[in-house]
């Protein structure tokens, strides 16, 4: 049922949503009457009930010398999510603050080709400009269409890309598609650089991928680690094009 999947999205428990729903089938009802509808054991169901009384998503009164529940609107627990997710957005730049603060640089590592894929796909998500070595024959001979599923998705995102590529045959033509690419590439001399691993710089990550004999790759979350790497980019960029 889609709507018990929701409700124990948005927090309730197991048993906080089946009562739930059967308190809107029922509109009101006693323990005995809640917990046959939603096939909790009534002792299970009268302590639930008391819980979910303490959180607002039943009310309670006195009829007829019987306790009868009822749920509250619907309309009341969406009001209740945007509440705290207005909340959350407030204090969300004070959180940020201490996760960066404190955290300490994460790693994940992937293998195979689905694996270097997956952390391409990590750089479509970025906010900042991606900085890129790469050797653009070595990514194209282990991913053929990699240019129509990588590249034209960044230029869909309109993620800029500056690149440091080596000057070989393959590098000068990536270079010649700058801009219809969303990029700008610098070549280095092909036989002092050759460069058999890819690295991406952006945001607060680091992906690094080797298509030389094992295809590996490992994405760095950092923003010390990030930040010195985009140091270091500049003063390449900067070489690359004297």
């Amino acid at each position: 049922m889609v709507s018990y999947q929701v409700l124990t999205k948005i927090g309730l428990t197991e048993k906080e949503a089946r009562l739930y729903l059967a308190c809107l089938e029922l509109g009101s009802g006693t323990v005995l009457q809640i917990s046959r509808k939603s096939d909790v054991p009534r002792g299970s169901c009268y302590d639930v009930l008391e819980e979910m009384l303490e959180k607002a998503y039943v009310s309670q009164l006195h009829k007829e010398g019987s306790l009868v529940y009822s749920p509250v609107d619907p309309e009341v627990l969406l009001k209740r999510l945007e509440d705290n997710r207005r909340h959350f957005e407030l204090a969300l730049p004070e959180l940020k603050g201490l996760f960066h603060k404190q955290a300490q640089p994460r790693v994940h590592y992937f293998e195979g080709i689905e694996g270097i894929k997956r952390v391409y796909a990590d750089t479509l998500t970025a906010t900042t400009e991606i900085l890129n070595y790469t050797n653009s024959a070595e990514v194209r001979l282990h991913w053929s269409a990699y240019d129509e599923e990588y590249i034209l998705k960044r230029c869909e995102k309109k993620i800029f890309l500056k690149c440091i590529a080596p000057n070989d045959a393959c590098g000068h033509e990536v270079k010649q598609n700058d801009d219809t690419s969303l990029r700008e590439t610098r070549l280095l001399s092909s036989k002092d650089f050759r460069f058999t691993n890819e690295i991406n710089i952006y945001d607060n990550k680091v992906a690094i991928t080797s298509f030389h004999g094992e295809l590996i790759a490992i994405l760095i979350e950092s923003k010390e680690i990030a930040d010195t790497q985009r140091d270091i980019f500049k003063m390449a960029w900067a070489f690359a094009g004297a």
